[in-house]
């Protein structure tokens, strides 16, 4: 049988449009995963891999998110009966279609459908969440892996007989393995009153805590303190003090919701002091340590931290900090914190009392 040129260059046409039709079907028939986070906010796209209680989702807006298995789950998409989501629709059902026979397109139906960017055809909102606190915890999440954190702001302006500004960061980073628990924290606090600074200070701390078995764990605490809007007898004294603790203890109770931890342990004080000449003293003191982690209901957790240093030449020391966090959602949260510091053992560091209410992004 042959061919003319006319009678090929339809089959050829056909072919194509075939093609393009089966492309199209199985665009169509490929809908995407959607990835539900326990707040209800969603994400559509595929779903990658699960490693590890991890799920890996490709988002379409997002990119590549990370996000525990606990914290959402994966909305398989739905498919006609009988069509496998990665296979094309097949090609003789629409074999019998005007595309078969040659059949060209109508210029007035390519008109009826513009191509739009696809920025416009989203609904307005749209837009917008990628600034929400689900997609930007998310990413951080994706960002520190394994890592666990939160982001908390504490603000505040008076204006009454005198002029207030008090504000607070912190910012904290953790991560545990089957026997050792690695944390970081830094904070800044500062307040002011007619515009003449009475609180400055800025603080680092670390923790590496290691269980031998489950009663008994060893921990090492380093903190730094830098204040600079520290006074004795009325004149500036900023400081920077070092206290590193070296401790052992007993786990009292050990459930994931139910902990209380004692021990006791060495810490060594090293103190610069600008006040009235600059100088370093540096002292070792035995202390005593009780700590509490307890979640309670209506996603309420309480921590609770205190030390009491027994000194020879002078009042013994003690400080204490207890914390209440509500969780709002799965990424935001609030708290309250209450710090306490009396006759700290260097001998030059300020006591204080704090009270603050924070807001935190969780991750």
């Amino acid at each position: 049988m042959k061919f003319g040129k006319k009678q090929g260059r339809g089959w050829l046409a056909a072919g194509w449009l075939l093609g393009a039709a089966a492309w199209t079907g199985a665009a169509e028939v490929n809908a995407p995963d959607t990835l539900v986070y326990k707040d209800g906010d969603r994400v559509q796209g595929r779903v990658v891999s699960r490693e590890g209680g991890v799920i890996v989702f490709k988002s379409e807006r997002f990119g590549e998110l990370r996000v525990a298995a606990a914290d959402a789950a994966v909305v398989a998409a739905e498919n006609p009966p009988g069509v496998s989501p990665a296979a094309p629709a097949a090609g003789p059902a629409v074999a019998g279609g005007p595309a078969a026979a040659g059949a060209a397109v109508p210029a007035a139906d390519a008109k009826k459908k513009p191509v739009v960017d696809q920025e416009e055809e989203e609904p307005h909102g749209s837009r917008w969440e990628r600034f929400s606190p689900w997609v930007l915890t998310a990413r951080v999440r994706g960002f520190f892996g394994p890592w666990h954190g939160r982001l908390a702001l504490s603000t505040e302006v008076v204006s009454d007989t005198t002029d207030r500004n008090n504000s607070a960061m912190d910012a904290t980073l953790r991560r545990k393995w089957e026997r050792d628990e690695v944390s970081f924290n830094g904070r800044f606090d500062y307040s002011e009153t007619d515009q003449v600074a009475t609180t400055d200070v800025v603080k680092g701390a670390a923790l590496w805590r290691h269980d031998f078995n489950r009663k008994q764990f060893a921990q090492y605490r380093p903190t730094l303190e830098w204040n600079r809007a520290s006074k004795r007898v009325g004149l500036p004294s900023d400081y920077v003090l070092l206290q590193q603790e070296i401790g052992v203890g007993f786990n009292v109770l050990g459930a994931p919701g139910r902990k209380l931890r004692t021990g006791v342990s060495a810490n060594l004080f090293d103190l610069w002091n600008t006040a009235p000449t600059s100088n370093h003293t540096s002292r070792g003191v035995p202390s005593g340590f009780e700590e509490v982690e307890w979640a309670l209901p209506w996603r309420l957790a309480l921590t609770q931290r205190g030390v009491w240093y027994p000194v020879r030449d002078r009042e013994d020391g003690w400080e204490n900090k207890v914390e209440l966090n509500k969780k709002l959602t799965e990424t935001l949260s609030t708290s309250l914190r209450h710090e306490i510091r009396r006759n700290n053992p260097d001998g030059s560091a300020q006591d204080y009392t704090r009270l603050k209410l924070l807001f935190g992004l969780d991750f």
